[in-house]
């Protein structure tokens, strides 16, 4: 959590997030007890926008309509680990129950509650390529159209156990991650430059890796 790969590129650019003057606040899923969502859609018919499970997410949902972005940060899983796909699950009560077809795909909103304009993903995988963020990525961008919210960008980095080495690449990635947070609150994006620089190689492609 606190001290893995992940963590190595989310502290820096929440640090630029916090010193471009965003307020930021930092849950980790798997300290949160979150249970599966049962997909009864009662937040949606009997109770608009109130989940009937008593758990943490409770305490959650009021931060999250606050929130004018949501950065979710996770190592790639097959595909994700499963406390996040729950919290993720979870989000469908900060939803209008009214759909609508946007595309020739059926998509929500937020409630009018809910702030959030903006998501954000922070991944980090063990493979060298980055093809192995193809579907964690693709969630990501699902869930922003779900939503009808911006998807700001996507700091990847593959290859991630080499964030450890002390040299000047590495610094130069974790610094890279700083600026996207001073960015992303500054001007709403993340420029394509500095996502290069994040998800450089940090070593020559395995002679297994073809």
């Amino acid at each position: 959590m606190d001290k893995g790969r992940t963590a190595k590129i989310l502290t820096p650019f929440l640090d630029g997030m916090r010193k471009a003057g965003a307020s930021v606040e930092l849950f980790y899923a798997k300290r949160l007890d979150v249970k599966p969502c049962t997909g009864e859609l009662h937040c949606w018919r009997e109770k608009p926008g109130q989940c009937y499970i008593d758990d943490d997410m409770q305490s959650l949902y009021p931060k999250l309509r606050d929130a004018d972005v949501l950065v979710l940060a996770t190592p790639v899983y097959v595909p994700l680990p499963g406390e996040m796909q729950n919290l993720i699950n979870r989000l469908v009560p900060l939803m209008e129950p009214s759909l609508k077809n946007r595309r020739g795909r059926t998509r929500a909103r937020f409630r009018s509650d809910a702030k959030i304009r903006k998501f954000v993903l922070v991944s980090t995988g063990g493979w060298w390529e980055m093809g192995n963020f193809g579907t964690v990525l693709r969630i990501a961008k699902e869930l922003a159209k779900d939503f009808s919210v911006e998807f700001a960008g996507a700091l990847l980095r593959p290859h991630s156990g080499w964030l450890t080495e002390d040299n000047a690449k590495t610094k130069e990635v974790l610094e890279a991650a700083r600026q996207a947070g001073r960015q992303l609150v500054a001007e709403g994006k993340i420029s394509k430059d500095l996502l290069s620089v994040i998800s450089q190689p940090l070593t020559s492609k395995p002679k297994w890796w073809h």
